[in-house]
């Protein structure tokens, strides 16, 4: 049986942007996000990790996102809660009879 989310779980406004690539005349594209809808949710702390990209150690923290069912986020779409960000990774629309949406994100850091 599916876990189901109380709605007063569901208690953080996050806005879905998705990425607006225009070209820079050199080759290559400058990116920006545009705000869409915005939504309730629920955000749940799944774990820390720590990479070692260009011999820096990052932290990296993933996240499950509980939202009410709805059409999914394109891919390459991340939800936006005031100051921090977080990028899509996956979702599960395939599992049609759902109640929920339910996102793992992983916080990005800038």
């Amino acid at each position: 049986m599916e876990q189901r989310t109380k709605i007063g779980a569901r208690r953080k406004l996050f806005v879905i942007e998705t990425p607006v690539d225009v070209p820079d005349g050199f080759g290559g594209v400058t990116r920006s996000w545009q705000a869409g809808p915005a939504v309730w949710g629920a955000l749940e702390t799944l774990r820390f990790d720590e990479r070692r990209i260009a011999d820096r150690t990052e932290e990296v923290a993933t996240h499950r996102l509980r939202l009410r069912r709805r059409t999914p986020p394109p891919a390459g779409s991340r939800f936006a809660l005031g100051p921090r960000r977080f990028d899509l990774r996956a979702s599960d629309a395939a599992e049609a009879p759902a109640r929920d949406l339910i996102c793992l994100v992983e916080e990005v850091r800038p």
